[in-house]
């Protein structure tokens, strides 16, 4: 009676734990994995960071950044001065003098040459905005694969407890059966306790994949962003999967052409092009216009002691009082600028930039190598991994097939609980290859689409 009572009250406390952490009240929001995306787009960090810097370098691409327009001043100067002079052959000997004006003016640099390097520039900052959408795109491409292994991986982890929640039924209707047998003499107390041990071990793993399957859950919601790790969706795409037949001269060719990380680093080798280019312009001389005008306002107060002298022999004095004085002054101003020695700077700035655009070339080589490897290696492991899972099916129809046998000859009692507990982990250990084989398949081909630049259509 004890063994009975004891295995009445672990049902019971799985049933009610399973129940609770495994199946939340309330009705759980949908979820497909077109709008998992969705909202990985909006919720995603790093893709919001390669927006926004992709906005900058699409602000910077102007004309006016680049240098081609004038750069136009408006001064207003207060000026203000004291003048104490004194000077014997002048008419006036002495003066004193406190003078304030107002100076506003206008005045305008424009670079009218200097080597082409105004449209050079320009097609720099063409290049760095182009640079930045292509960071864009690799940003949206990773966070594509995240989401889509994210969300497979806890349809996995769903499955995987639904499997481990019918062999506990089973061998919890085990457990029952040999209690009845027991009660009518035809089964021993050794049996009963095989029986609970089985059913103890089932809760266990059933427990333990509930975690992993909250685990799952919990890695999705991270990444489509969002912050209430509590929340709980219903996942409504399935896990059945058509493999595709790919050719593999066509991936290459796709990958060459569409690559993200390769296409930006053809982008980077084309920006060392440019950069070069700019620092040979510098060879060349500069023409500069520098043109404006000022006006000038200002009133002045004090005296002065003229050398001319009275009918008394006295120095004949002058009041300045409130004189004011005004000016306009225009200038139009043209200098050439040409530089004849610095001391080999230039020179090593062109070869630095020469150097650098070399690396970039090798990067793009390199990176060309490495692709061409890694899509032989995929394309290999992709067409073993969809045999196998072509005979995991086949494995599990088997086993499907010995459990249901196997149920009917133990209720029969034509096996033993050995057996037909052996035919269940059967059963469960081909479910399991089963999973593991479809979940390898989705996760190599999201990889084959994003080397050949498949994931953004």
């Amino acid at each position: 009676m004890y063994l009975k009572d004891a295995l009445r009250a672990n049902i019971a406390l799985i049933a009610l734990v399973s129940g609770c952490c495994f199946h939340p009240l309330g009705a759980q929001e949908t979820l497909s994995l077109s709008q998992s995306i969705d909202l990985a787009m909006q919720n995603n960090y790093a893709l919001q960071i390669a927006q926004r810097t992709a906005e900058i370098a699409q602000n910077n691409n102007e004309w006016g950044t680049a240098g081609r327009y004038p750069n136009v001043n408006l001064t207003l100067g207060l000026n203000n001065g004291f003048n104490d002079a004194n000077n014997p052959a002048s008419f006036t000997r002495e003066i004193t003098t406190i003078s304030t004006g107002l100076a506003p003016g206008i005045e305008a640099t424009w670079t009218l040459y200097n080597g082409n390097r105004v449209n050079l520039t320009k097609k720099q900052l063409e290049q760095l905005e182009r640079i930045g959408q292509g960071n864009v795109r690799l940003a949206v491409e990773n966070t594509i694969r995240t989401v889509i292994l994210a969300y497979y991986a806890a349809l996995i982890e769903q499955e995987r407890l639904e499997i481990r929640r019918q062999s506990l039924v089973l061998s919890r209707e085990r457990v029952n059966f040999a209690s009845v047998r027991q009660e009518f003499g035809r089964a021993g107390t050794f049996d009963v306790l095989q029986n609970q041990d089985a059913y103890l071990n089932d809760s266990t793993l059933f427990l333990q994949q509930g975690i992993a399957y909250e685990n799952a859950l919990r890695n999705l919601t991270l990444a489509l962003g969002l912050d209430d790790l509590t929340k709980r969706y219903q996942l409504t795409d399935k896990l059945d999967y058509l493999a595709t037949a790919y050719n593999a001269e066509a991936l290459q060719t796709a990958m060459l052409a569409k690559n993200q990380s390769l296409q930006n680093l053809y982008l980077n080798r084309d920006l060392t092009n440019v950069n070069t280019r700019i620092q040979e312009s510098a060879r060349m001389p500069s023409v500069n216009l520098r043109t404006g005008a000022a006006y000038n306002n200002s009133i002045s107060n004090g005296n002065a002691t003229l050398s001319s002298r009275d009918s008394l022999g006295r120095p004949n004095m002058l009041d300045l009082d409130a004189v004011r004085n005004n000016s306009l002054n225009f200038f139009l101003n043209f200098s050439v600028v040409y530089n004849l020695f610095d001391g080999g700077v230039r020179k090593r700035n062109i070869e630095n930039a020469k150097t650098s655009e070399l690396i970039a070339q090798l990067e793009v080589e390199n990176l060309k190598r490495t692709l061409n490897t890694q899509l032989a290696n995929t394309i290999a492991t992709y067409n073993n991994q969809k045999q196998l899972l072509e005979l995991t099916n086949q494995l599990v129809d088997n086993a499907q097939r010995n459990l249901d046998i196997a149920g009917e000859r133990f209720r029969g009692g034509l096996i033993s609980s050995f057996d037909y507990r052996t035919v269940q982990l059967g059963y469960i250990n081909a479910t399991q290859g089963r999973l593991n084989a479809l979940f390898n398949l989705k996760n190599i081909e999201t990889e084959l689409l994003q080397l050949t630049g498949g994931l953004l259509k």
